[in-house]
């Protein structure tokens, strides 16, 4: 074969590689991004439903029987439970993957509670938790991860088999003895396994990314409620919590529906498992004659919830109305602490790959001018 048509052929084949990576690598990347998209796609046909004086079943079942690809399978299973006489919640449980677990959470509440119009609102709050900065952030930990750190790694490896030796032969011979790139070149293996731990842990970051709901369904499966501990662990998403719990709770007690019972579904709806085993606390406290404020405590540790919560009994205003300024604090402060905790670990990132550089340069430049300093006194 010619070897210009063989070269041709070669490129060819390395260029359809990198294209079918580059998309394997859009579609997972994008995976949570449409997710939500077809959660707010829900979302608004419920809401068009609701403003057409149509309930929940007759929206889903008559777009259900359109046949129309473009709302997915799953929304067409769902419609198909609906169809058969299931309720909301059953439906939503038979296909779970329709939408994330704390927007069915919510909207189960709602249903139950009366105000699907109120908990939509809360729904699409949750769903615009990553704003565009933190966002931006994240694809650049991910660009990081996925580009930079590999091939500083392979640079490391391939500078400490094939050119180190090289430079400390030459530097034996000329009768130097570069003291940090022999202290470099005994520990290389421990610095690649350590770059190595760091890149394993960066991409373990990445599934939990990319995986949502659905691997965190699969921890659970091994570890039930890991994830949920896990998730419990980080401030912003404890603040996110903390602020669903409370949209729910005011929404189904302004809906008048008893004090526990709220307390039972603005647990579920978060679909963690931490914030559901205080919520049965807090109906526990309930059921020994503790007031709503007193049994809040375990949700709340500060006690902002508390006295916002007793500031709103007694006043004619209700729940939800009283606790929305407190609800957009705790978004505004989970936010703050998201993007502080994506720009701190891109930059401490940075600065440890740049430190591995700045110790090997400095080694190899150490070496150079003592070879130069050898070669003038020789």
């Amino acid at each position: 074969m010619n070897p210009l048509v063989l070269n041709l052929l070669v490129w060819l084949l390395e260029l359809m590689a990198l294209a079918v990576l580059a998309y394997l690598a859009y579609f997972f990347l994008s995976l949570p991004l449409r997710r939500r998209e077809r959660a707010r796609l829900f979302l608004d046909l419920i809401e068009l439903g609701l403003r057409d004086g149509r309930s929940v079943e007759q929206t889903v079942c008559a777009l259900g029987a359109t046949g129309d690809r473009a709302l997915g399978s799953r929304f067409h299973r769902f419609a198909t439970h609906l169809a058969s006489g299931l309720t909301l919640a059953q439906a939503l449980e038979r296909v779970p993957g329709l939408l994330p677990p704390p927007v069915a959470g919510m909207l189960r509440a709602g249903h139950e509670g009366g105000d699907l119009p109120g908990v939509l609102a809360v729904c699409r709050r949750r769903l615009q938790d990553h704003v565009d900065a933190v966002a931006a952030a994240h694809h650049y930990f991910m660009l990081f991860a996925l580009v930079v750190s590999p091939a500083w790694i392979a640079t490391f490896a391939a500078l400490f088999v094939i050119v180190m030796p090289k430079f400390l032969a030459i530097a034996a011979d000329m009768g130097t003895t570069p003291a940090l790139l022999i202290a470099l070149t005994s520990h290389s293996k421990i610095l690649v396994v350590a770059q190595t731990a760091l890149l394993l842990g960066l991409y373990g970051v990445i599934l939990a990314y990319v995986g949502g709901p659905r691997l965190a369904g699969w921890i659970s499966r091994i570890w039930p409620g890991l994830p949920d501990r896990v998730a419990w662990l980080f401030p912003w998403k404890r603040l996110r919590l903390q602020r669903d719990f409370s949209s729910v709770l005011a929404m189904l007690l302004d809906a008048g529906l008893p004090e526990a019972r709220a307390l039972d579904l603005a647990g579920e709806s978060t679909a963690n498992a931490v914030m559901r085993g205080r919520a049965v606390g807090a109906v526990t406290d309930l059921e020994r004659g503790a007031g709503l404020p007193s049994a809040l405590r375990r949700l709340d540790a500060s006690g902002q919830f508390r006295w916002r919560l007793e500031n709103a009994m007694q006043g004619p205003a209700r729940f939800r109305a009283a606790l929305d300024g407190w609800h957009e604090v705790l978004s505004a402060r989970a936010w703050q602490l998201e993007q502080t905790a994506a720009q701190l670990a891109t930059t401490g990132l940075v600065l440890v790959n740049g430190l591995f550089v700045g110790v090997l340069a400095l080694g190899v430049f150490g070496m150079l001018l003592s070879m130069i300093e050898g070669g003038f006194l020789w």
